[in-house]
């Protein structure tokens, strides 16, 4: 599936299994806080301890971030870069692409080692895409939630200007 192409959405079910996954990899991982953003920029979960920033400030940041880099990838013939890693002085940040259509951002100090994030993450990222593709399928058969009140709204215009 492309980057950006269709939209999606998932229920209170997907999210609680999203969750769940995020919190066991941040116990596993002795992490801070993990956050969910697509590719958009729109922020999609935050799990964790509760960051000290604009959430959704920081949301656009990151997939502005990984767009300049895939960007920078190409340059150098590669066709992306699926890890971004930022250290700092006291908190550091890793970033992984889940299915080409969301960016998993952890935040860590020095309670753990980038080698353990790593470690955690890399199964993390396959649950994970695991769980949105079922996600995007779901979407693109059409078999998501009930048509919305806007698509009646749209249909109600529609006849107005007949």
């Amino acid at each position: 599936m492309s980057v950006g192409s269709a939209s999606w959405s998932f229920t209170e079910d997907d999210f609680a299994e999203i969750t769940k996954t995020l919190q066991r990899f941040l116990y596993d991982s002795n992490a801070r806080c993990s956050l969910l953003v697509d590719r958009s920029g729109q922020l999609v979960a935050t799990v964790g301890e509760r960051p000290n920033f604009d959430p959704t400030a920081f949301a656009t940041l990151t997939a502005a971030d990984f767009s300049a880099n895939d960007q920078l990838a190409k340059l150098i013939g590669e066709t992306d870069f699926n890890t971004l890693f930022h250290q700092g002085e006291r908190e550091s940040m890793l970033l992984a692409d889940v299915a080409r259509r969301v960016i998993l951002v952890v935040l860590f100090d020095n309670r753990t080692t980038l080698g353990l994030v790593r470690l955690k993450m890399r199964q993390t990222v396959e649950d994970l895409a695991t769980q949105f593709e079922q996600v995007f399928a779901r979407g693109q058969s059409g078999s998501a939630a009930p048509p919305s009140i806007l698509a009646d709204a749209d249909d109600e215009i529609d006849r107005l200007f007949q």
